[in-house]
């Protein structure tokens, strides 16, 4: 808890153990003034003469004890109300997580008691983040089973198909089969990279690499691809010899990307950019459109979120390219963004800091 007086919880004790104090002690005080003044006055004989008081006395004193103790459980049972109210309300909300309302929420009205409100309010938080936690888990849940369904359902009715004769082992049918393992292999990895990225143990070998060299690979294993689909690629990289990053993971964050395009981009030019300014390097892919549509705005890095879900299903897509983009270009201790272009195209990039011994 703070430990500033000037305000909370500890203030508000203070004030009523000083406020009962002083009400005790006046009460003792101007009582027994007033009380001996009183007697004293109209009935002298009324006072004792000796140390030991007599019954007037003792009537007096039990009333001021009885009074003293009126007050004082007064200003005990209004200062606990206040401060057992929220407490009470984070205990049942708790009770309510406990047994699985994710949507329990604690009150306080009072918010002069420091601590308790912000007790209150971290509860709160927490069980928003509860269960937010929970949407996203059935969430994924769902979408890796929406994902996983496909490329099984074929593997099984081809499978089917060639153990009842309905299909014939041809290499053609072999090729189709081989396709749908690549790609649940694709999908198992980047659910490894995204699970170990939220775990925290996505390890990098970051070393110095000739990043030019890895995009030349990348671009070079996806170029038919391109090509066939209308795509006119064109490389633009003012980069040093050597450029500190992990090569392996670099070249999967441009998969990604490249994939990504081709799920989604029109046909037409194509470039993929990359640069080291004031020690950041950038790695971008850019396209000729039709830009990214502004409900995704925010989105675009999540993972499952896609735009035009009917083409990227036609198209593949898994929804998990560019949340690996983001998680490898956050384990470099970069970013990523992306932004519209003159053309009516988009630049989705990632960048991240590089060493100045590697560049």
């Amino acid at each position: 808890m703070s430990t500033d007086t000037r305000s909370g919880l500890k203030r508000q004790i203070v004030l009523a153990m000083a406020a009962l104090a002083l009400a005790v002690i006046l009460l003792s005080v101007l009582g027994s003034y007033a009380f001996y003044a009183f007697f004293m006055t109209y009935s002298p004989s009324s006072i004792s003469d000796s140390w030991l008081p007599n019954d007037v006395e003792i009537a007096w004193m039990l009333a001021t004890t009885a009074a003293a103790l009126a007050i004082a459980i007064l200003a005990a049972t209004r200062l606990s109300r206040r401060i057992l109210r929220p407490l009470n309300s984070v205990a049942e909300s708790l009770r309510e997580v406990a047994e699985g309302n994710l949507q329990a929420r604690a009150a306080s009205d009072d918010p002069s008691l420091g601590e308790a409100s912000r007790l209150v309010g971290d509860f709160n938080t927490m069980a928003e983040r509860l269960q937010t936690m929970a949407e996203e888990r059935r969430f994924w849940s769902a979408a890796i089973a929406h994902e996983l369904r496909t490329p099984v359902t074929v593997l099984r009715g081809r499978l089917q198909g060639l153990t009842e004769g309905v299909f014939k082992p041809e290499p053609q049918l072999f090729e189709s089969l081989l396709r749908q393992v690549e790609g649940l292999n694709r999908l198992i990895e980047d659910l490894r990279v995204l699970s170990l990225t939220d775990s925290g143990h996505l390890d990098l070998q970051r070393t110095p690499a000739d990043l030019g060299a890895e995009i030349a690979a990348v671009v070079h294993a996806v170029d038919a691809r391109l090509a066939a689909r209308g795509f006119t690629l064109a490389l633009d990289l003012e980069l040093p010899a050597a450029v500190d990053c992990d090569p392996v993971r670099i070249r999967q964050a441009l998969m990604a990307l490249l994939e990504n395009t081709l799920m989604h981009a029109d046909p037409g030019p194509l470039r993929v950019r990359a640069r080291l300014h004031e020690g950041w390097a950038t790695l971008a892919v850019e396209d000729g459109g039709p830009g990214i549509p502004p409900e995704l705005d925010g989105q675009l890095f999540e993972a499952f979120r896609r735009g035009e879900p009917s083409r990227s299903r036609r198209s593949g897509g898994s929804g998990l390219g560019l949340a690996i983009v983001k998680a490898i270009a956050e384990a470099h201790g970069g970013r990523v963004g992306s932004q519209a272009l003159p053309s009516g195209g988009s630049s989705v990039w990632l960048s991240w800091p590089v060493s100045a011994r590697a560049a």
